[in-house]
């Protein structure tokens, strides 16, 4: 059973999935990094300083206690993280695209039939008739 398993995970199929898999999660680290450190500041900067990570629709407000500490914190829908993981799943899934179809394009070079070898010239058959007439 252990060498069915490890035969098993030994596949091809297998080593590639879990390639794929690591290379998705940094490519994602990537992308999101990308994402909150460069476009999201531009876009703030076009829409007046405004992050998209902060924007909440407060349902109930935090209440502060006597003390000045937070009896009770808010209670917000935070569609601006939303809004940043929307961005964030379509730019990976462009770049997965380009990543994609630039392996196709790759496979399609390497699966491409190579040309028939070449037949026997004619001087080889010649030849080849000559010694069946010559066995004879």
């Amino acid at each position: 059973m252990l060498k069915e398993f490890r035969d098993f995970i030994m596949t091809g199929n297998v080593v590639d999935l879990a390639v794929a898999v690591i290379l998705a999660g940094a490519v994602g680290l990537v992308v999101t990094g990308f994402t909150n450190d460069m476009i999201m500041p531009l876009v703030g900067h076009f829409t007046g300083g405004m992050d998209f990570a902060d924007l909440k629709y407060v349902l109930d407000p935090a209440v502060i206690g006597l003390d000045g500490e937070v009896a009770k914190p808010e209670n917000a829908i935070m569609y601006g993280r939303w809004i940043n993981a929307l961005i964030n799943l379509v730019i990976v899934g462009f770049v997965l695209f380009l990543i994609v179809k630039a392996y196709a394009k790759v496979r399609a070079k390497k699966e491409e039939a190579p040309a028939p070898p070449p037949g026997p010239s004619e001087i080889d058959l010649l030849m080849e008739i000559r010694d069946e007439l010559r066995k004879k």
